[in-house]
């Protein structure tokens, strides 16, 4: 794939070309990602939950989203240190945006998965959340989310995949307002318990098909998919404002994390960034 904008309609995979090795100037990093985002093999390498020796007793809750007190739902008490130990990991891999750190050590990961998997919670890895679904590990949401908002400002953002709401918490922290779409009603329901207790003002929950994206609240300056497909839904495309970026994995065995932009009212560009796995995007509720 070429720097060259490409007019709509666009496939994925006639996006999964290899493309440049920077965007408008920003590096792309070629480091692939190990731990996949499947329940499959996280299931099966964590059936039996391990709580972390290094999660001394808990510090007192702050005020403010992401600061929940420990405990509730029945968690575990988990340390902030870990959390910030998770931070200081993902400098090591690369994320530079002061912001997308700055979320990623407020928000308390631990609270959206269960109990039994607390202690696991700041490892870099995906963990199962129920319904062949995960919460995506730390460095793939703090990855995604540095290149959407690297040198822009994030007035509305629409996530495809709520799943526990975890990614959405961080994303509140970047973006002026956030709406996301989870198609698994049980799921959404989880994300509302999830997300009831931080008062988070700024995300709007919606359950639907994702992959119709969300007309009545578009345009949307930035537009994240949880989950990968082989095409790109056209309506999402339509759906992004002139400027704005979809960051999304793409194929079905082989993944690799897409960028495309939209240059103008009737053309996108894109660009593919590093190997990934997720869970597979599906149309319709269920």
């Amino acid at each position: 794939m070429t720097d060259k904008a490409r007019r709509f309609p666009l496939s994925l995979s006639a996006l999964s070309q290899k493309s440049l090795p920077s965007f408008r100037g920003q590096p792309v990093s070629s480091n692939a990602i190990v731990t996949p985002q499947t329940a499959t093999k996280n299931s099966a390498q964590n059936s039996q939950p391990r709580v972390s020796p290094l999660a001394p007793a808990a510090t007192a809750p702050k005020s403010g989203p992401g600061s929940l007190a420990n405990g509730a739902r029945g968690v575990p008490p988990v340390s902030d240190a870990l959390r910030r130990a998770m931070v200081a990991r993902l400098v090591k891999q690369g994320i530079t945006n002061r912001a997308v750190l700055a979320a990623m050590e407020a928000v308390p990961r631990h609270l959206f998965m269960e109990p039994g998997f607390s202690g696991q919670a700041y490892i870099d890895a995906s963990i199962p959340i129920g319904y062949q679904q995960t919460i995506s590990q730390p460095y793939i949401v703090a990855r995604m989310l540095e290149i959407m908002c690297n040198g822009r400002k994030l007035d509305r953002v629409l996530e495809i995949g709520t799943g526990c709401g975890y990614q959405a918490s961080v994303l509140s922290l970047v973006a002026k307002d956030v709406f996301s779409i989870e198609r698994l009603k049980p799921l959404h329901e989880l994300a509302k318990t999830n997300l009831r207790p931080l008062r988070i003002a700024n995300i709007r929950l919606h359950y639907g098909d994702g992959m119709l994206g969300l007309p009545q609240a578009a345009p949307f300056d930035g537009i994240i998919l949880a989950a990968a497909g082989l095409e790109v839904p056209r309506l999402l495309l339509e759906q992004l404002t002139v400027g704005g970026r979809l960051i999304a994995p793409v194929g079905a065995k082989q993944q690799e994390l897409q960028l495309i932009e939209r240059v103008s009212k009737s053309e996108w560009s894109s660009m593919t960034l590093e190997q990934c796995h997720f869970v597979p995007l599906c149309p319709g509720t269920a």
